[in-house]
């Protein structure tokens, strides 16, 4: 039975606590934040672990990862942490801490294949596939037969469109486990996608032949013409080494013809089934500084034929004057260095200017310099210059 002498004694104690006020404790205003400082109560730990601000949570972290530990209990212990941060969706670090656990190099087999596994997961979800697949390929070194390996090893083959292998592995995990729903569904869509790809492989295969047939007809026309290409000294610089030399002098006329003014919209001369040729031409005005593309001007049209149309009734609104009329006009074009300017008579078809001995087809476009005969500018434009009619 308790004595009074010590009723007396807590009742001392009691009395201390009540007249002062502990000044330690939470309150209202801040308890949220100060549980948020005890490491039982993280939500979320901190990107950073500083010792003076949180030194219950360095204390934590010295006993989990002493080095005195096993390796097989740091590898765990360095699993849980990347399990974690995975959960977490912060692969970057799971990634490091599964690294971590796998330098421990412990004897345990089964947590080696978890953490290249694991590893291999957020490698995957991080995009590298190829680090992912490396890492599912030393698990099963260690286990064959793990099938989370095999699958993420099946995902990483599809995503990097190996598709045969893809297959193959999923064909090794069924073998192991037959009716896996995921690695038959997985089968039937790498089988799916590969049959895709075979497909268009052919089409494209198909198609590059087409495109070189046609090639080969569009240079054979262009040469039957007598057509001459003018081809940069960059270009008949090029694949000077190896290779037919009328190969390579094909390929420079092609590339050349195929590199003009709106090529990348596919006008470029082109070759219709009729065996007639199509041009992507050029009027030049340089009194304005103006131009007008016709993107198929069909070599047996006459040039007086587009004149009438593009200078009819309307007249282009830079034409203030209104002095562009067909019968008012001069056509020219340049020799090959530009030093002479041949007169082009209007009822000319553009296939008799093409063929011209003289003429030069440049940057995959025909070009027709037009001038309003007797013209001041005309004059000007014209002085100094060797002039020749065709």
């Amino acid at each position: 039975m308790a004595s009074s002498g010590d009723d007396d004694g807590m009742d001392a104690l009691y009395d201390h606590f009540k007249e002062k006020k502990y000044k330690g404790g939470f309150n209202e205003d801040n308890w949220e934040e100060e549980f948020e400082k005890i490491p039982m109560f993280m939500k979320k730990p901190p990107e950073e672990l500083d010792p003076l601000k949180h030194p219950e949570l360095a204390c934590i972290q010295s006993m989990l990862y002493d080095e005195d530990q096993s390796p097989e209990e740091l590898a765990k212990t360095y699993k849980n942490e990347g399990n974690h941060y995975f959960k977490e969706k912060n692969y970057e670090k799971a990634i490091i801490s599964y690294t971590e656990g796998l330098k421990r190099k412990c004897s345990d087999c089964e947590l080696n294949v978890i953490l290249h596994t694991n590893r291999a997961a957020a490698q995957f979800y991080l995009g590298n596939n190829r680090s992912a697949l490396n890492d599912v390929i030393a698990a099963r070194k260690l286990k064959p037969n793990h099938l989370k390996a095999i699958i993420r090893g099946v995902l990483c083959h599809i995503e990097l469109k190996n598709y045969s292998q893809a297959i193959a592995w999923c064909d090794e995990g069924l073998q192991f486990e037959p009716k896996e729903k995921q690695l038959i569904e997985l089968r039937a869509k790498a089988d799916k996608q590969k049959r895709v790809e075979e497909r268009n492989l052919r089409k494209a295969k198909l198609k590059e032949k087409k495109e070189r047939v046609q090639a080969e007809a569009l240079l054979k026309a262009v040469k039957e013409r007598k057509i001459k290409v003018f081809q940069p000294q960059e270009l008949t610089g090029q694949n000077s080494d190896g290779g037919d030399d009328d190969d390579k002098e094909d390929n420079r006329v092609l590339r050349t013809l195929f590199d003009g003014i709106n090529s990348e919209n596919g006008n470029v001369v082109h070759l219709d089934e009729n065996g007639n040729l199509s041009w992507p031409v050029l009027f030049l005005y340089p009194e304005y500084e103006q131009m007008d593309f016709i993107s198929a001007f069909h070599e047996d049209t006459r040039f007086i034929d587009h004149l009438s149309v593009m200078f009819g009734e309307n007249l282009p609104p830079w034409d203030t004057e209104k002095k562009y009329k067909p019968n008012n006009l001069e056509l020219y074009f340049e020799g090959e260095q530009g030093e002479d300017l041949f007169q082009v008579d209007p009822m000319c078809t553009l296939r008799q200017i093409l063929s011209h001995d003289r003429y030069f087809v440049k940057a995959g476009n025909p070009r027709i310099i037009i001038l309003v005969r007797g013209s001041s500018f005309s004059k000007d434009f014209l002085s100094g210059k060797k002039l020749q009619a065709i």
